[in-house]
């Protein structure tokens, strides 16, 4: 079985907490648009987002961590902190693999029937994905690496993880990146212990930019993506210049595939 955990940022550090909890809620419609039946969710908040979607296999957990600052640093934390909470919940379902969601991305709909084919898989990374600039009509094709681009792009076996015992408000967990940040670093960490993940053999998920940057990594200025990292911040203005040779219609198929639909009308 697959545990999905999702991590939602508090309303008090939303631009718009209306806007958050529309695209968490496409986002769960789509994590929930399975072919197989054998998955769970776990999203972890502050606070439940406003939505009228429901599902019997989703579960919330309200956390009391303090609401983070401003930075990058300290936003990142508080979704490492989420996402160890999910993890750790996520023992009593007794997965085979859990996958990290942000709560704006979409999935497709046969991630967990593969995973379900495949139980005893160290896991896989997405390499194959799309981007998708909300509002629009096109969506963009990432033939490789997608896994550097979005945090939705892993599944790692259960089996795997060395998990702390539980996880406290001011604790820092830097020690546990490798599988609390849901981004590539698991699929080096995971090598290097010579357990490797293997890529998706097909497109995994749609990684989201929303209109008025809710995205935490959206929020961070140039400047300082580029003192942090700085091929992540060539990497954004080298899709800038290859964006209308990348696009393609915004399908029946991927719409159907990924449950994406436009939160407001089309620009």
């Amino acid at each position: 079985m697959l545990v999905f955990l999702i991590p939602i940022k508090s309303s008090k550090v939303a631009k718009s907490w209306t806007e958050v909890s529309k695209l968490f809620e496409r986002c769960l419609s789509s994590v929930c648009n399975q072919t197989s039946s054998e998955f769970e969710v776990i999203v972890v908040c502050h606070e439940r987002p406003e939505m009228n979607f429901h599902h019997p296999q989703v579960q919330y957990i309200e956390v009391n961590f303090p609401i983070p600052g401003s930075t990058h640093p300290e936003k990142m934390e508080d979704k490492r902190k989420k996402l160890a909470v999910g993890l750790l919940a996520a023992r009593e379902l007794q997965p085979t693999h859990i996958m990290p969601v942000d709560a704006d991305d979409c999935i497709s709909k046969r991630l967990v029937s593969y995973v379900a084919q495949n139980p005893q898989s160290n896991g896989w990374y997405i390499e194959i994905g799309y981007e998708y600039q909300e509002g629009s009509r096109k969506i963009m094709v990432r033939k490789k690496n997608f896994y550097k681009l979005c945090g939705t792009c892993n599944i790692i076996n259960y089996s795997l993880f060395s998990l702390p015992n539980k996880v406290l408000s001011d604790e820092p967990l830097t020690g546990h990146d490798d599988f609390l940040e849901g981004h590539p670093l698991a699929k080096i960490y995971l090598a290097a212990r010579g357990t490797p993940i293997e890529p998706l053999p097909f497109p995994g998920a749609i990684y989201v930019r929303d209109q008025i940057g809710e995205s935490t990594c959206m929020q961070e200025p140039l400047v300082a993506t580029f003192k942090r990292n700085p091929k992540q911040a060539f990497r954004g203005i080298k899709k800038n210049l290859t964006l209308p040779f990348m696009q393609r219609e915004l399908t029946d198929e991927i719409r159907d595939e990924f449950n994406i639909y436009p939160l407001n009308k089309y620009s």
